[in-house]
């Protein structure tokens, strides 16, 4: 009879491991003890993170390129008047969704006018023009992934 008592499995046991779960955070925990091996383990669910609505991605804007002397260039990224990506993110042509375009192709912007924004863990990054110039491409679409050093914006 005391043999079945030690196989038996403690509710009180079991409770307790459970609270010890919620009390810590872990999703689950496993004890041993001689013959008795318990795991105790509860489901996580993620919460759905919230809709965020967007205006459909236009096609890049790119212009004609400007004649180069000596050959253009084999990337973007290397072009004299590339404006690169500061960080990792996503670039947004506006300000919000529907607003017009902070660049076109063919205008003309001032040293430290934001050109777009990149946004990075949930901050928005203005992209300032290096310098003044005449915007000859614009190389990424509205809510497109960017990586660090990735051209953006081509000055003239």
């Amino acid at each position: 009879m005391s043999e079945k008592k030690n196989s038996a499995i403690d509710p009180d046991l079991v409770r307790e491991l459970a609270a010890i779960l919620d009390d810590t955070g872990l999703s689950e925990i496993e004890v041993e003890h001689g013959e008795l091996r318990l795991r105790i383990a509860r489901t996580l669910t993620a919460a759905a993170a919230p809709a965020v609505h967007y205006a459909p991605a236009a096609a890049p804007m790119v212009a004609a390129p400007a004649p180069a002397v000596g050959g253009a260039p084999a990337d973007a990224a290397s072009h004299p008047g590339a404006v690169p990506s500061p960080m990792v993110g996503t670039a947004y042509l506006s300000a919000e969704p529907g607003a017009a375009p902070f660049i076109k192709v063919g205008d003309a912007v001032t040293e430290g006018q934001t050109m777009l924004v990149v946004e990075a863990m949930k901050t928005f990054n203005p992209i300032p023009a290096p310098r003044a110039g005449k915007v000859v491409a614009i190389l990424v679409t509205d809510a497109q992934p960017v990586e660090y050093g990735e051209a953006l914006v081509i000055l003239e």
